[in-house]
């Protein structure tokens, strides 16, 4: 399974000189399992990039998993070139509502006065799927996808290829206010998702410091992504979502000591970057 990012920056792209080594594009992989299953995370402004990689690549289905719908992770959808190609067959999942279906709800987003372009006139024919508790299969992947704690519907997604576990979970707050050392694995958002993985990618938006004023946003200071990594267990851990403040040298910094403060085994910490390609395996 080979995993590509093409969008790591949380909350607001933030092109410029300052964030030229680990980018400004919001939330988007690209996984591609051995037999050329392709699934793409998230559809932040990271997309467009890939979108025209895959246009030159010719037409046939795309299959596109939403965390949930804020805008830094749906804004790059209306940029997306297979969209505009009617021989393509594009699938969307994403978290679900009671109360409207998910194209209603990205259709508030690619509709006037917000966006040119409505959701409904996209020449690709377009399916949109809910996901449940149950996994499913997207070619050759068994995907798996579960509540985790941000405001607002969201979950987390774990796939299954080639012999691999992939578990992505860009937006995050395991624990809200109580330490994760102190908490059963039941009671820690994401655990199940994320237990054993290969390769985790997690929210890791804070320093301590700017978590103790941010309590209850929805994201996670890099101690308690490095604890939720030791507790699931996981061979190598990928922190994500960098805050549109953090500039390269700071995630330098946040990176050095990621490193110095792991005590589990294996891949030291990682941060995520705009271009790097991570193959995977059992």
């Amino acid at each position: 399974m080979i995993v590509r990012i093409w969008g790591c920056r949380g909350s607001l792209a933030t092109p410029g000189r300052e964030t030229l080594r680990y980018g400004g594009n919001t939330s988007c992989i690209h996984v591609e399992c051995e037999d050329g299953t392709r699934i793409i995370f998230d559809a932040g402004t990271g997309i467009r990039a890939l979108g025209r990689e895959l246009a030159q690549n010719g037409t046939g289905r795309i299959n596109l998993c939403l965390t949930h719908l804020h805008l830094d992770h749906i804004e790059g959808i209306g940029f997306f070139a297979p969209l505009f190609n009617p021989a393509n067959e594009v699938h969307v999942w994403g978290p679900a509502s009671s109360v409207h279906s998910l194209d209603e709800r990205l259709a508030r987003y690619l509709s006037a006065p917000l966006f040119p372009v409505e959701l409904a006139d996209l020449p690709a024919a377009l399916t949109f799927h809910d996901v449940g508790s149950e996994p499913w299969e997207i070619g050759s992947a068994r995907v798996r996808a579960a509540p985790v704690w941000h405001p607002g519907a969201t979950v987390g997604y774990r796939i299954e290829a080639d012999g691999a576990v992939l578990t992505y979970v860009p937006d995050h707050e395991p624990s809200v206010g109580i330490p994760l050392e102190q908490l059963s694995s039941d009671w820690i958002s994401g655990f199940s998702l994320a237990a054993g993985s290969n390769l985790l990618i997690h929210d890791g938006q804070y320093t301590d410091e700017e978590y103790e004023e941010r309590i209850g946003w929805g994201h996670s200071s890099m101690s308690q992504a490095l604890t939720f990594g030791l507790r699931t267990e996981v061979e190598r851990l990928l922190l994500f979502h960098h805050d549109p403040l953090h500039s390269d040298d700071d995630l330098d910094a946040h990176q050095a000591l990621a490193r110095e403060l792991w005590r589990g085994n294996g891949t030291p910490p990682e941060l995520a970057y705009e271009g790097m390609e991570i193959r995977i395996s059992a």
